[in-house]
């Protein structure tokens, strides 16, 4: 072969290959998992019911999926697996993903929730801002529950739906809570690192009116990281957000964290929110109630304040 035929196929070769790898490089980081199985053993905890809800509860689990249009790509749905056997209802909790997230790089988490005994489903949104996509979920979930074919046929608690949600999931839990006829379903909600409603207006395509909150409420943050205090939920514009919620609600800011670690550091707190609030488990509630709320006096925690009223 003639040299500058060579030359010719090299130069034509290196963006090709360059494209591959490039490819690879993205499929990797796109389906890399943000939490592995376990993870919960390597949380520090604080308190006694932290550690106790965040070790696992005593169901076993299963899992579903189920492909769906986009931006939804799939619904990834955990439960119970006593549920297609026993003839009664389970609360569930919709999780919402944070910007460039989806629910298959977190499963251990939609696990861990699951045996506690909710239904826990979360999708492929990457964007999840808006809450569209969350109600699409929601509506997919309560149409099953219609359905004499699927195995959550009449066993959805349609009266103790939860939400929550990190980051970009942190805003489209807001605005699922407010922006849509459907709000009222969910009857309580937690917020990990969410945008706060400051940078979601005047930052992001999807602000949201945090005064329209009208179910209990847990918001969390962490205290570390230019981009954790100062872009996305500076304690000032979490504290505004607090003060105008009417509704039952917690903050807190877990101590030495930053933004991708409230992805899951806080868990302990959220499964005994949900337990408490969809399951009326008041051994959980003691997190948030009594004389002594365990969360005001945990070391990990700072700048907490309750309003049950």
């Amino acid at each position: 072969m003639k040299l500058w035929k060579k030359i010719v196929l090299i130069v034509i070769s290196i963006p090709i290959v360059a494209g591959i790898m490039l490819t690879g490089v993205y499929l990797y980081a796109d389906n890399k998992a943000d939490i592995h199985k376990g993870y919960q053993t390597e949380i520090e905890t604080g308190g006694d019911l932290e550690k106790q809800y965040l070790s696992g509860g005593e169901y076993q689990t299963k899992k579903t999926t189920v492909k769906a249009e986009d931006p939804i790509g799939k619904y990834t749905i955990y439960y119970p697996e006593e549920l297609e056997k026993e003839n009664r209802i389970y609360p569930m909790i919709l999780v919402v993903n944070g910007t460039g997230g989806k629910a298959t790089k977190y499963e251990p988490q939609f696990e861990l929730y699951a045996s506690w005994g909710f239904i826990v489903v979360g999708n492929q949104d990457k964007g999840t801002g808006n809450g569209e996509s969350t109600i699409t979920t929601l509506h997919y979930m309560l149409a099953e529950n219609k359905n004499p074919d699927s195995v959550f046929y009449q066993k959805i608690d349609v009266d103790h739906i939860g939400i929550t949600g990190f980051s970009q999931g942190g805003a489209a839990v807001f605005n699922a809570l407010t922006g849509f006829a459907e709000s009222s379903c969910f009857k309580a909600a937690a917020v990990l690192s969410p945008v706060s409603e400051a940078t979601a207006l005047t930052m992001t395509d999807y602000p949201y009116d945090i005064s329209k909150v009208n179910c209990p409420i847990l918001m969390f943050a962490g205290t570390e990281g230019e981009f954790e205090t100062e872009i996305v939920i500076p304690l000032k514009e979490m504290c505004n957000m607090y003060e105008k919620i009417t509704s039952p609600k917690v903050m807190a800011r877990r101590v030495g964290m930053d933004h991708d670690h409230m992805m899951y550091s806080a868990g302990g707190y959220v499964i005994t929110w949900f337990r408490w609030q969809l399951m009326g488990d008041e051994t959980a509630a003691m997190a948030f109630t009594g004389e002594i709320p365990e969360i005001m006096t945990n070391s990990l925690y700072q700048d907490q304040q309750i309003s049950m009223q």
